[in-house]
């Protein structure tokens, strides 16, 4: 790399030449971010920032981020992880598991951390949890049982329904996961599932007039950065059809959504600046166990309830960390 390019990759970071030169470690560690948007880079990246200045990073002096975010746009994924390693970075952290294909494709050798990725052994991103293996690892953002919990959340909120709708992208390895294990507790709880792909906004609006047709009862939408970004359309459409829903999100509740139940976002984002630390200090990703959610958010929107005709059952109400009013 020539002065020039040295000074463009600095400036990049929001660093000037002379900003890498730390007392500390005398260099400046370059930090990647691929963000695929919505709610789980917006919880997450604050608290991302916080822990990395607890454990003693000072951006612009010792650390600097390059943030990419393809704002659900899953075709951008290719050019910013190409983005992120010509800097280069010496990690890069992770929010989405299309992102993450993008940016397998473009390095093998610059250490990845995962903040919220879906099934990474099922998708191929690692060999095990245990051992990851190669120059991935830090957090999966499910844990095996919770798509059977959603179906049965729902079936409190709607105990007569049977018709079950389910919003996907069949393209994804942990939603085929995800669709096997709600069809296995929909077999013991007397439900009828199906499924609906839609990867825009129209493609949105057609499933959910094709659910209204079909008298589906109540929904599940599964999570990708796509449904995230367009949150509060899914949160209005599903009020409009008059059908429960359930979102891995509290950040869709917010927009209006009814139920979610899921981890938290800013505390995986929190234990991935953990991991991005002890690889800037050597540690290699292979080395590193990846770990899956401690910490789970039950947030129900009693606006949305009160609008769906639904009364809030008591075994929600005293489990729910939150209630929106």
């Amino acid at each position: 790399m020539n002065r020039r390019d040295a000074v463009l990759a600095l400036a990049a970071f929001g660093a000037s030449p002379l900003a890498a030169q730390t007392p500390e470690t005398g260099r400046m560690f370059r930090v990647g971010v691929l963000a695929g948007g919505g709610p789980n880079f917006d919880a997450g990246i604050e608290p991302f920032r916080q822990r990395l200045r607890e454990l003693g990073y000072v951006e612009g002096r010792s650390i600097s981020l390059a943030v990419r975010n393809a704002e659900g746009k899953s075709e951008r994924n290719a050019e910013l992880a190409a983005d992120l390693v010509r800097i280069p970075a010496d990690v890069i952290v992770v929010q989405s598991n299309p992102a993450l294909v993008a940016l397998r494709q473009a390095t093998q050798t610059i250490p990845i951390v995962m903040a919220t990725i879906a099934d990474p052994v099922g998708s191929g991103f690692v060999a095990t949890l245990a051992r990851p293996g190669g120059n991935i690892t830090g957090l999966s953002n499910m844990s095996e049982g919770v798509s059977a919990k959603w179906v049965e959340l729902l079936m409190e909120m709607a105990p007569k329904a049977k018709r079950l709708a389910v919003l996907w992208n069949s393209q994804m390895t942990p939603h085929q996961n995800m669709w096997r294990t709600i069809q296995s507790a929909s077999v013991d709880l007397k439900m009828r599932p199906q499924t609906w792909e839609a990867r825009t906004p129209e493609e949105i609006g057609r499933a959910f007039d094709e659910m209204g047709a079909q008298r589906m009862e109540i929904l599940v939408i599964l999570p990708h950065p796509t449904f995230n970004v367009h949150r509060r359309q899914i949160a209005e459409l599903a009020i409009k059809h008059r059908l429960p829903s359930l979102y891995t999100y509290r950040e869709f509740v917010d927009a209006g959504g009814l139920l979610c139940y899921g981890p938290s976002v800013a505390d995986l984002w929190v234990h991935a600046a953990d991991y991005v630390d002890k690889v800037l200090k050597g540690t290699k990703p292979m080395d590193l166990p990846v770990a899956q959610p401690t910490k789970f958010e039950l947030v129900v929107n009693s606006k949305t309830a009160k609008a769906l005709g639904i009364t809030i059952p008591q075994s929600i109400l005293i489990r729910a960390n939150e209630v929106i009013r």
